[in-house]
Parts: C-alpha cells; sequence; structure tokens
C-alpha cells in the first residue's frame, strides 16, 4: 500500500507556478481526449479540481471525490460544495449512475487498483468513459517528490492499458503531458511551454504524466465480493441511474 499525497501538499503545489504550469500542460493533453457527452454526469476521483473547473462547464452535473486519506477542500469556490471524503472502493453512488469519471492522483495510491477500477466500472454508464492521469514510470517527474507525479506508484503505458483490459475496459485514446523539466525556479518556467510543445516530438517517452481514456465493457458482469455488497448496502447513493446508458438518457 502507498501513502495518499496531503490534501494541503496538493493545494500548495497547484498553487504554486510549477503546479499552474502543470494543471496547464495536462489540460492541454486532456483536450482532445475529452470528447462531448450530452448531459454529461461527470465524477473527478482523487484531487482532479484543477482539472474538472476547466471540463465540468458542460456537465449537466459534477462531483468532486477525495479518498478520505487524502483530506479534501471545497469546490467549487464560493458556491455550494461539491466534494465528498470516499473510498475509493467504495463509491457512494449507485450502479451506471454516472457517464465519465476523471481519476487524478488516485490510482498510484490505491491499495487494490483492480479493485477501485471494477468500483469506477460499476458506477459508469454502459459506454461511459474512465480517463486517468497517472505518474508516467520512465518520466523525470516520478523521480522528484517535490511534486505530487513524484508520489505513489508509477505506470508505463504498457501496464495502464493491461490494467484497464483485465477490468473490462476498452482503452481508445493515449496522450501524455510533463514533457519539461519540473523547475523549482519561477525563471527556468518560462521554457516550459516551449519544451512541453518539443518534448512531444522529440521525447514523448519521457513524459511525466500518461493519460489514457478508456470504455467501459458490458459483455460480462463485474464479480462482487459479498463483503464488498454488504458494505454497500449501508450507503446511500448519491446518484442513482437515470435508465439508460451515457449520452441516451431522458432527463426530468
Amino acid at each position: 500500500m502507498t501513502t495518499n499525497a496531503d490534501i494541503v501538499d496538493l493545494r500548495d503545489f497547484y498553487a504554486s507556478p510549477l503546479g499552474i504550469a502543470a494543471a496547464r500542460a495536462v489540460s492541454l493533453a486532456l483536450t482532445p481526449l475529452w470528447r462531448p457527452i450530452s448531459q454529461e454526469r461527470l465524477v473527478g476521483l482523487g484531487y482532479a479540481v484543477p482539472y474538472i473547473d476547466r471540463f465540468a462547464a458542460d456537465a449537466e452535473r459534477a462531483l468532486a471525490f477525495m479518498p478520505g486519506a487524502q483530506g479534501a477542500q471545497v469546490w467549487p469556490a464560493g458556491a455550494a460544495s461539491l466534494t465528498a471524503l470516499i473510498g475509493t472502493e467504495e463509491l457512494p453512488l449507485g450502479d451506471a449512475s454516472v457517464d465519465r469519471v476523471l481519476v487524478v492522483h488516485a490510482l498510484e495510491f490505491a491499495e487494490s487498483p483492480e479493485a477501485m477500477l471494477a468500483e469506477i466500472w460499476r458506477v459508469l454508464a454502459p459506454g461511459g468513459r474512465i480517463v486517468i492521469v497517472a505518474p508516467h514510470r520512465r518520466g523525470v517527474w516520478a523521480r522528484f517528490e517535490h511534486t505530487p507525479f513524484g508520489s505513489g506508484r508509477p505506470f508505463s503505458r504498457g501496464q495502464l492499458t493491461r490494467l484497464l483490459r483485465a477490468t473490462m475496459f476498452t482503452p481508445s485514446a493515449v496522450s501524455q503531458a510533463l514533457l519539461f523539466p519540473p523547475f523549482r525556479r519561477r525563471t527556468l518556467l518560462g521554457f516550459a511551454v516551449p519544451l512541453e510543445r518539443i518534448g512531444r516530438d522529440l521525447w514523448p517517452i519521457f513524459a511525466g504524466a500518461v493519460i489514457i481514456e478508456a470504455t467501459k465493457q458490458l459483455y460480462r458482469g463485474v464479480p462482487v465480493t459479498s463483503t464488498a455488497r454488504e458494505r454497500r448496502k449501508a450507503i446511500k447513493p448519491v446518484l442513482v441511474p437515470a435508465g439508460a446508458g451515457a449520452g441516451a438518457r431522458v432527463f426530468r
């Protein structure tokens, strides 16, 4: 088991010049993967706040789920909170109740990545999508602890692909981000944008983050242990199914 990042460290990192540059680079890499879903129900799992702020504008609703071991912050700022402290293997959602789950700073800290993904599979609607942002095993960022991408278990593109397929997801798109070194000095961050652009062509294998999108497969059910099933009976879902798949529901 790996230790979760602390909410204070995550918040402070993304408020720093390096964190702002990192969020910009990851958001740019997410953009081509982020195909619109009609009347989308979106969940950010882990610490996805810097990204759902950008991508939740067109969602029918969005929630920010943060692991209990990490801690939580209020989101969105200046409005009623849509944040919840959760267990990543026991999401307070009904079966097939959301269209997309954005996983950031979560999978690398999971005691069982397979169990986390199985739970995400459960709450996704038919045809729903998962987007994972994870530290890249070969990247420079995984070797420095002054960023959250240097904590937890890093993954290669192949490892994520195999993990998703083993948990009944079909990978559909892959991208990478953080192709500039994690500079501490503000003056060096002026090179972040050109290095990010050049690095996509010259050294993508050394990206600091790998981003992968996958779709929920439907050809067989997910085995759920009896213990997990009994625990879930005590959880009141935040969202319940609306009766149809992703992008095909009728809302009242």
